[in-house]
């Protein structure tokens, strides 16, 4: 009974929080929450980045109801129940040097790529739940595949967008004090993660950054939507990321619903892609296809779009966020994958911890 009224004042706390946080939103946001200010363009009206395909995606009201929200946000979505998951904690290699090109899936869209005596992450998450507070949200089924003290040095991030599934600013904390990284993400989020303490920087849609000689980020569009409480939508951008290397390309869709599903055709570029990370779900959060996220079926046109020779599934199977069960995704790849005749070992999904040798181009 203890266990049940604590779970119930943690939630009322939580409920009236986003209330309140509702009510300051219509009104004003704080000066705190406005992190990107600029010219207007094709994607920002002068206060708030949008979708230049469309509305669905956002993350606004066309899109959820407030009832959506808080069901999301305390994970309440009718879902099916999500068993844990055994995890094997693997120790990365500390370098991979020249064209050899090593993936580890670390969970969700958590990824260490290491290339060219280069070690990427993306959207480095260790944290247990998918919240602003670890008392009530979404929560992990499944340890990350590589602890975070056990990761090699960490030379590059991108952070695709805010969302609590791919910041986490304890572990970035971690990550910048020990390795010093270069951090580069979106219009709006380096205020942001300077708030913490945290030197990033943020570019606009083709805004390119050299690292090394022969190797760029180029940051690319993508369809989703931004926050990190509600009074604060939609005030930073969402990215992609394509990464020109030596021997074929590397690209990151970031977190993307479908929109008009011509973002992968503008990142393909003249370079071949060598590998791409793709998003696979989660696509039903309350009930018909979310705008926020591309189908297993989309990746793999997605996929054909960008010409690749290889791609790696992520953002499943970690945190409960949709109503799919927890195989469905890599599941319904497969089906999609033999329909359209394509081999399966050129887009896979791993288990956390697993890595993968991508053959050369």
């Amino acid at each position: 009974m203890r266990s049940v009224r604590g779970r119930g004042l943690v939630l009322a706390v939580t409920l009236g929080s986003l209330i309140l946080a509702g009510c300051v939103h219509r009104k004003h946001t704080p000066p705190s929450r406005v992190y990107y200010r600029g010219p207007a363009s094709d994607h920002f009206d002068g206060q708030r980045f949008f979708n230049p395909d469309g509305d669905s995606g956002t993350g606004g009201t066309r899109n959820y109801h407030a009832s959506d929200f808080v069901r999301i946000a305390t994970g309440r979505t009718h879902k099916p129940f999500w068993p844990k998951v055994s995890v094997h904690q693997t120790v990365p290699p500390r370098r991979v040097e020249g064209m050899a090109m090593r993936v580890t899936w670390v969970g969700h869209a958590t990824t260490l790529l290491q290339t060219q005596g280069l070690n990427i992450l993306m959207d480095p998450v260790w944290a247990w739940r998918d919240s602003p507070v670890q008392l009530v949200g979404p929560k992990r089924v499944s340890r990350p595949g590589v602890r975070l003290s056990d990761l090699p040095p960490i030379d590059l991030i991108l952070i695709s967008h805010n969302h609590y599934d791919h910041l986490d600013m304890h572990a970035l904390g971690y990550l910048a004090r020990r390795d010093h990284p270069t951090i580069l993400t979106g219009l709006g989020n380096d205020r942001l993660i300077a708030e913490h303490h945290i030197e990033a920087k943020a570019g606009d849609w083709g805004a390119s950054f050299p690292i090394r000689p022969g190797i760029t980020v180029t940051l690319t569009r993508a369809h989703h939507w931004s926050a990190r409480w509600i009074d604060d939508m939609d005030r930073a951008l969402w990215v992609g990321f394509r990464i020109g290397l030596p021997g074929g390309d590397v690209y990151y869709a970031g977190d993307s619903g479908p929109g008009d599903m011509r973002w992968a055709a503008e990142a393909k570029g003249a370079a071949p892609i060598r590998f791409a990370l793709l998003p696979i779900a989660p696509y039903h959060m309350t009930g018909s296809q979310t705008g926020n996220h591309i189908m297993p079926e989309q990746a793999v046109t997605v996929f054909r779009q960008l010409g690749a020779a290889y791609a790696l599934g992520v953002h499943w199977g970690t945190f409960e966020l949709g109503t799919e069960p927890i195989n469905d995704p890599p599941k319904r790849l497969g089906e999609t994958l033999a329909a359209e005749r394509i081999d399966p070992a050129r887009f896979r999904t791993l288990d956390a911890g697993q890595d993968w040798l991508i053959p050369e181009l």
